[in-house]
């Protein structure tokens, strides 16, 4: 069994978050064979080097949950792609690239955080490649902490204000595009968050069926994708 989360946003503020996501990682990820978390694990992650008191107690509930056999895979997402090498060496987690395929019990399958597919958000895509071009990814893992905290603050401020102005559709799935980037990959199935709309969509690529499956945010409740021999199984669930 494989599970497939996303868009968690852990922070201290979101204590009922981090209850669940907890007690998920000492209960239900014990019984998979792999978890896959794919992007926007933390709300914010200003480097390695900045790791505070919560995030390294994350840290060491994924790595409990590594050595007691579940293998871990993380990818990056808009808000944490500054989570590097040192700490998926103590997590006892694989950083995964985005895009990635895998194999899922004989299937090749597409990963992504998502955001890669809104290509509609011209903005926020310009804003994209600037933050991860190697040149700036060097010098923000070079800046003191506090100018990174200050610079942090400030994008998902005017992030969020960008996001209220715009319309729902330029945020989402640009949905023309999803065959092309199924095409390109030679697969079938593709999984994605960030767009916070969980859902399983049906569509064709060439004459071949194939499907988006767009894993859910943990907010009101958490969601989970269960793979297995059966098939996928998209699953919501209380925050307890």
């Amino acid at each position: 069994m494989i599970l497939l989360i996303s868009d968690l946003h852990l922070q201290e503020q979101r204590p009922d978050i981090t209850r669940a996501f907890l007690h998920f990682l000492e209960g239900r990820a014990r019984n998979a064979d792999a978890l896959y978390i794919l992007g926007d694990f933390f709300e914010a992650w200003i480097g390695d080097d900045a790791m505070s008191p919560y995030q390294a107690h994350i840290c060491q509930a994924l790595r409990a949950l590594s050595d007691s056999g579940t293998r871990v895979f993380l990818m990056h997402g808009n808000r944490d792609f500054l989570i590097g090498e040192a700490f998926c060496r103590a997590a006892g987690c694989t950083l995964l690239s985005d895009p990635s395929v895998i194999d899922l019990d004989g299937e090749n399958v597409l990963l992504m955080h998502g955001d890669l597919l809104c290509t509609q958000d011209e903005h926020y895509l310009k804003l994209r490649r600037v933050l991860r071009h190697p040149l700036t990814l060097w010098t923000l893992r070079h800046l003191p902490v506090s100018w990174r905290q200050k610079l942090a603050r400030g994008i998902r401020s005017q992030s969020r204000a960008h996001t209220r102005r715009k319309a729902s559709d330029i945020v989402d799935v640009t949905p023309a595009y999803v065959p092309e980037v199924l095409s390109q990959a030679g697969v079938t199935t593709l999984i994605h968050g960030h767009t916070h709309r969980p859902a399983i969509h049906k569509l064709q690529v060439g004459q071949a069926p194939a499907r988006r499956i767009v894993l859910g945010d943990w907010d009101r409740q958490g969601w989970v994708l269960e793979w297995d021999k059966q098939g996928a199984r998209l699953e919501a669930f209380e925050l307890t």
